[in-house]
């Protein structure tokens, strides 16, 4: 079957398969930029919250939540004709952090979306993907009415080290949330390769 450029639905022959994570906190949009990005039909697992889940779960500050991921959710999309990423986006919660680590195996690096309305909820994603020692991308998902600070700022409070790169976008739209997954892969590009065992 001829899988053309235009036909999004197959992959090409030559093309390398990237797993890449969307790691953040709960509610950050890990799903909205998963399905915004995603060239198949996106799978969610995404459940009704509860009111036993508003006790687990801080809604402060997040009105319209009304759902929340329960698993993963998982998209593909093509950058380049030798370059196919499957995204797995992990639920932002401690509680799932076991899976987020079985998530990892395989994965080249991660996307850590960021609220600045609460950068805080960052750190556990980003450290989670330092001690895979796993390359990331930080992605401010910039929400209406959200504070917006300047990179050396935000560097700053998430103690980001130097190299790491750091967008803004938005998970709404596609154009715009592609950029964060073009940041990473260009700098898993980059990257010396490891010397083979011998």
């Amino acid at each position: 079957m001829d899988s053309s450029s235009s036909d999004r639905r197959y992959v090409p022959d030559r093309a390398r398969s990237v797993k890449v994570l969307v790691l953040g906190p709960f509610a950050v949009g890990k799903t909205t930029f998963v399905g915004t990005v995603s060239e198949i039909r996106p799978m969610r697992t995404e459940e009704r919250m509860t009111r036993a889940g508003e006790l687990v779960d801080d809604l402060g500050g997040l009105r319209g939540k009304v759902t929340t991921t329960v698993a993963m959710d998982f998209g593909r999309v093509t950058l380049a004709d030798d370059i196919v990423l499957y995204l797995f986006g992990a639920p932002g919660q401690p509680r799932f952090h076991r899976m987020v680590h079985s998530l990892m195996e395989g994965a080249l690096g991660g996307l850590v979306l960021v609220d600045t309305r609460r950068i805080d909820e960052s750190f556990d994603s980003i450290d989670l993907l330092e001690s895979a020692r796993l390359p990331y991308t930080v992605a401010v998902n910039h929400f209406d009415g959200a504070p917006r600070y300047d990179d050396a700022a935000l560097r700053d409070a998430l103690t980001m080290a130097d190299d790491r790169p750091l967008v803004w976008l938005d998970a709404r739209t596609r154009d715009s949330a592609k950029q964060g997954l073009i940041s990473l892969v260009t700098d898993i590009l980059s990257r010396p390769r490891p010397e083979p065992a011998r």
